[in-house]
């Protein structure tokens, strides 16, 4: 079962810390210049085969397409690993 809507919004004030060492730790993995700007959140997933928490990374370089990372869990457990597997994962989509 994925949690509401309600409950995310009320884990969000707690993450803040959680969000901005994911953040922190995505510039370094990827090596994101300055002038880069990357979106972090945590949304409720009701797809099948879905965890119910995904963290998903916009990741926005210069005069680059906006990708978007999807890894199926909370902020607070996603690793450089992870991170990396993503990046991963959409440059071989395309």
């Amino acid at each position: 079962m994925f949690p509401s809507l309600g409950t995310l919004r009320a884990r969000a004030p707690e993450q803040a810390s959680a969000r901005r060492d994911l953040a922190a730790r995505v510039r370094r993995v990827l090596a994101l210049a300055e002038e880069d700007a990357l979106s972090v959140n945590e949304i409720a997933c009701t797809d099948r085969g879905c965890p119910g928490i995904e963290t998903v990374i916009l990741v926005m370089r210069v005069r680059q397409p906006t990708r978007a990372l999807k890894i199926a869990k909370p902020i607070e457990a996603v690793t450089d690993a992870d991170v990396g597997a993503a990046m991963s994962a959409v440059a071989e989509q395309g």
